[in-house]
C-alpha cells in the first residue's frame, strides 16, 4: 500500500527530489523491530511510501534526462529511422512513432522515441527503416485545468520529442527485431480489414478490437461512446485481455480433464496457457499500456496460483497494483488503471464477510451495483460527467464486446475466412444501434471536486457498497453527499472572472459572474475538447450567452458540438454564417446594445451595420465588459482599419484593464494609436505553440512594451485567468499548477500573478 501511495505521489511533484535521500527512508520498516506493536504498521507503510516515491522519482529522472536538448531544439539532423506501430493518416500528410538509431560514434543526443510527421510521399510501413532528415522539436500541448492532457500523456508513453521529414528520405532493409515483425503482422491484418469490409465504421471498430489501431474511429462515434459510458470497450484494456485469457485458461482445463495426470499439477497448465494468451493479444494490440497492465496483473495472479500461498483477495489486489507499478511507475497518469483496479477492488467489497456467495442473479446485480458506485467518483474526478444509461449500456455491451466480438476478431484475424469478418462486422452494427439508442439518455454533469472531497467521496463509496447493513449505507451516502452537492465558487456581486483557454491556434474565453456564465468564440472544431471540459468540471450546465466573433473556424469553429452539449440562452454572432448551420435563433452584434449581469455591465462596440468589406476579421464583434473593479476589451480579429475606426468613435472610453490581443498578434492589428487608447494593463494573446503563422509578431510586441502593457501568451503561460475582485489579478495555469514533466514558459514575464 505505501508503495503504491509513493509512486502516485510523484504525479503531483513540480521539483524532483534526490532519490537517493528517498531511498534512506526505506529502512524505517526493518528498524521497528523492538517498537511497540501499533508503531510497526506505521513504520512499515511510510518504508513503502519512500521506496516507491524513490522508485517513482528516479524513473522520472532516467525520462527527463532523455529529452530533447536545447541545441537540437530546431535543428535539422539525419538519421536512421525505425517505424514502431502503424502510420496514421491525415489531412497534410502522415505522422508516425518511429525510433532513432544511435549515430555513427554509438551516441544517442536525442529521445530514442520521437513521432514524425511527413508532408507527403511514400506511406511509411510498419517496421520499416529510413534515413531521413527530420527538423527536431519537444512535443507541447495545450495546457488547461480541466479535459484531456496530452503533455501528461506523451511523457507517460515516453515521446519526448517530434520532427517534421525534410527533403525526400530513403528506405532502407527492413527491421528483423520482434517488435518490428509484430508490428508488420499488425498492418496486414489491418490492411485485410479495410480491404474486406471497406471504410465503414464497423471496420474500423474490428481493426480497434483487433490490433488497438484506434485512428480510423470518428469523433462523432468517439462521442456516442462517451455519452453511454461504453469508450473503456473500445480500447483494447484489462477486459478484452482478461476475457480472452480466461476463455484460452477454460479450454485448456476442459482439454486436461480428458488427459492422463502428469507431472506438472493442472493448475500451472492453466495458468500458463491463459497468460500466454494474454500476452500475445496485448503484443498484437501494440504492447500498450493498458495491455500492458492487465499482462502485469494476470502474471502475479498466475505466480501466486502457482505458489499456492493462501492470501487474501485484497493482498492479492495490492500486490497485482504494485506489481503493475513497479513494471511502469507511469501507468499511475492513465484513468483506466484506477478505474480497471477500483472495480475490482468494488467487486471484492461486496462479498466481503459473506457466508456464502449469492445466486446468480443477485450476485449480478451486487456486481453491477457496486460497478455503478465506485465509479461515480473517478468519472467526476477524471470526466466531470456520469451518463446515466452507463449501467444499462455497459450491462448488454460488455459480453457483446467482450465475450463475442472480440474473441470472433481474432479468430477472424488468425483465419483467411472473409465471412468471420462480415459476421462480426454485422455484430458491430447491432452494437451501433445499442448505443445509438442509448445515448439518447441524459448525461449527469457534476463540477470536478478539489481532493479533500474527493477521497471523502471514495470513503463513503465503500460504505455505500460493502456489506454493513442499512445504517452502513447511510453513512456512505452522508460521507458521499458533499462531492455530488459541491458548487465551485463564484465572483462576488460587481465581480468577474475572465478565462482565456488555451486552444491552440484559436481563441475562447468564458466570463463568469455571480450567476451567469458567456463564452466569447469556441476556437477550432477540435477545441472541443478543451471547452466542453473545462466548462463542465467547472459546473457550467448552461451558456447565459454565446458570442462568435466571426465566421472563421480558429473562433466558431467548435459551436456546433457546444450547441449539442448545452443549452444556450442567447446567440450573438458578428456573421451570419457563423449562425447558419447550428439551425437556432441570433442576434447581430452591433454598437451600443447593452446589458447587465450581478453588477457587472456588458457593451457591444462592433461591427457597425454599415461597414463593408471583403474579409471576415473586419466584422468581429466587439465586446467591452466593465465591473467594479477593472474591465476587459475583446477584439476577436479587427484590422488596423477597424482599430481606427474605434478609436474615432470611442477614444479614451476604450480603456480597460485586459485586453484580449486582436488577430493573436498578428501584425495587422494591434496598432500604436489603438493600445494608446485602450491603455491595458495586460494583454492576453492567444496563439499556438510555433503557430505556422508566426503569431505574436515581433513588432506587435513592440508596441505592447512601449505602452507598458504586459503581453501574456497560452502558447507559453497555457490558460490565463483574468479576475477582475479587489485587486485584479492574472495567473497562468502552467505557473500555479506545475509538474515536473510540464514545459514550464520560456519568458513568463513575472510570477503567477500579477497585480496592476
Amino acid at each position: 500500500m505505501g508503495f503504491v501511495a509513493g509512486v502516485t505521489l510523484c504525479i503531483w511533484l513540480a521539483e524532483l527530489p534526490d532519490w537517493r535521500w528517498l531511498l534512506a527512508g526505506a529502512v524505517l520498516g526493518p528498524s521497528s523491530r523492538g517498537l511497540p506493536t501499533w508503531v510497526r504498521p506505521a513504520l512499515w507503510l511510510a518504508a513503502g511510501l519512500s521506496l516507491g516515491l524513490a522508485w517513482a522519482v528516479w524513473q522520472a529522472a532516467q525520462r527527463l534526462a532523455m529529452r530533447l536538448p536545447a541545441a537540437l531544439d530546431g535543428q535539422t539532423v539525419e538519421r536512421v529511422l525505425t517505424v514502431r506501430d502503424l502510420p496514421v493518416r491525415g489531412r497534410h500528410g502522415f505522422r508516425v512513432l518511429v525510433r532513432v538509431e544511435p549515430d555513427a560514434a554509438g551516441r544517442m543526443p536525442m529521445p530514442s522515441l520521437i513521432r514524425v510527421h511527413v508532408a507527403g510521399g511514400e506511406l511509411w510501413p510498419a517496421g520499416s527503416r529510413w534515413r531521413a532528415r527530420i527538423r527536431l522539436q519537444p512535443v507541447r500541448a495545450t495546457a488547461n485545468p480541466y479535459g484531456f492532457d496530452a503533455e501528461a500523456w506523451l511523457w507517460a508513453q515516453s515521446i519526448l520529442a517530434s520532427g517534421q521529414v525534410i527533403g525526400l528520405p530513403r528506405r532502407l532493409g527492413d527491421a528483423e527485431d520482434g517488435a518490428a515483425r509484430v508490428d508488420r503482422l499488425r498492418a496486414r491484418i489491418a490492411g485485410r480489414i479495410e480491404r474486406v469490409l471497406g471504410d465503414t465504421r464497423e471496420a474500423a471498430l474490428v481493426t480497434a478490437l483487433t490490433v488497438g489501431a484506434q485512428q480510423h474511429i470518428d469523433r462523432a462515434e468517439w462521442q456516442l461512446f462517451a455519452r453511454t459510458g461504453v469508450t473503456h470497450l473500445v480500447s483494447i484494456s484489462g477486459l478484452h485481455v482478461g476475457m480472452v485469457a480466461g476463455l484460452v485458461a477454460w479450454t485448456m482445463r476442459q482439454w486436461l480433464r480428458r488427459l492422463p495426470a502428469g507431472r506438472i499439477a493442472p493448475r500451472v497448465w492453466v495458468a500458463l496457457s491463459g497468460l500466454t494468451a494474454a500476452g500475445a493479444y496485448s503484443l498484437l494490440a501494440g504492447w500498450s499500456v493498458p495491455t500492458r497492465r492487465t499482462f502485469f496483473m494476470l502474471a502475479v495472479a498466475c505466480l501466486l496460483l502457482c505458489w499456492r500461498r493462501a492470501l487474501t483477495p485484497f493482498r492479492i489486489w495490492w500486490l497485482a497494483l504494485a506489481a503493475v507499478l513497479l513494471f511502469d511507475p507511469f501507468a499511475v497518469y492513465f484513468p483506466g488503471l484506477w478505474l480497471s483496479f477500483g472495480l475490482v477492488a468494488a467487486l471484492m467489497t461486496v462479498s466481503v464477510g459473506r457466508r456464502r456467495p449469492p445466486d446468480k442473479w443477485r450476485g449480478m446485480i451486487q456486481g453491477q451495483w457496486a460497478a455503478s458506485v465506485m465509479s461515480v467518483v473517478p468519472l467526476v474526478g477524471f470526466f466531470a460527467a456520469l451518463p446515466l444509461i452507463s449501467p444499462l449500456a455497459n450491462l448488454v455491451a460488455i459480453p457483446w464486446i467482450s465475450a463475442l466480438v472480440s474473441p470472433l476478431c481474432l479468430l477472424a484475424a488468425a483465419l483467411p475466412i472473409d465471412a468471420l469478418l462480415h459476421l462480426t462486422a454485422w455484430l458491430c452494427s447491432g452494437f451501433y444501434v445499442f448505443i445509438t439508442w442509448c445515448a439518447g439518455a441524459p448525461m449527469w454533469s457534476l463540477p470536478s471536486p478539489p481532493w479533500p472531497l474527493f477521497a471523502l467521496g471514495m470513503l463513503g463509496s465503500l460504505w455505500l457498497i460493502a456489506p454493513l447493513g442499512w445504517a452502513g449505507r447511510l453513512f456512505g451516502a452522508l460521507l458521499l453527499a458533499p462531492l455530488l452537492s459541491y458548487a465551485p465558487p463564484r465572483p462576488g456581486a460587481g465581480q468577474f472572472r475572465a478565462t482565456v483557454l488555451d486552444v491552440g491556434q484559436g481563441l475562447s474565453v468564458w466570463i463568469r459572474t455571480t450567476r451567469h456564465d458567456l463564452l466569447y468564440d469556441t476556437g477550432l472544431p477540435a477545441a472541443e475538447a478543451v471547452v466542453l471540459p473545462n466548462l463542465l468540471a467547472s459546473g457550467v450546465r448552461r451558456l447565459d450567452a454565446l458570442v462568435l466573433s466571426h465566421h472563421d473556424a480558429d473562433h466558431d469553429g467548435g459551436a456546433p458540438s457546444l450547441v449539442e452539449a448545452l443549452p444556450i440562452g442567447v446567440l450573438w454572432v458578428g456573421q451570419p454564417e457563423s449562425a447558419h448551420v447550428l439551425g437556432m435563433p441570433y442576434r447581430r452584434c452591433r454598437p451600443g446594445l447593452r446589458w447587465q449581469w450581478d453588477g457587472v455591465r456588458f457593451e457591444l462596440l462592433w461591427p457597425d451595420e454599415h461597414w463593408r468589406d471583403s474579409g471576415n476579421n473586419s466584422y468581429s464583434c466587439v465586446l467591452r465588459v466593465s465591473g467594479t473593479h477593472g474591465s476587459l476589451l475583446l477584439a476577436g480579429d479587427i484590422p488596423r482599419e477597424v482599430e481606427a475606426q474605434l478609436v474615432a468613435r470611442h477614444g479614451r472610453g476604450l480603456a480597460s484593464t485586459a485586453l484580449i490581443a486582436p488577430h493573436h498578434g498578428s501584425r495587422t492589428s494591434s496598432s500604436p494609436p489603438f493600445l494608446q487608447a485602450v491603455a491595458p494593463h495586460w494583454s492576453v494573446i492567444s496563439a499556438g505553440w510555433r503557430n505556422r503563422y508566426g503569431h505574436p509578431h515581433p513588432l506587435v510586441l513592440r508596441h505592447y512594451r512601449a505602452v507598458g502593457t504586459a503581453a501574456l501568451r497560452t502558447d507559453r503561460l497555457g490558460a490565463i485567468t483574468l479576475d477582475f475582485s479587489a485587486p485584479p489579478t492574472v495567473s497562468g495555469y502552467r505557473l500555479t499548477a506545475p509538474r515536473h514533466w510540464r514545459p514550464m514558459p520560456e519568458a513568463s514575464g513575472g510570477s503567477a500573478r500579477y497585480r496592476p
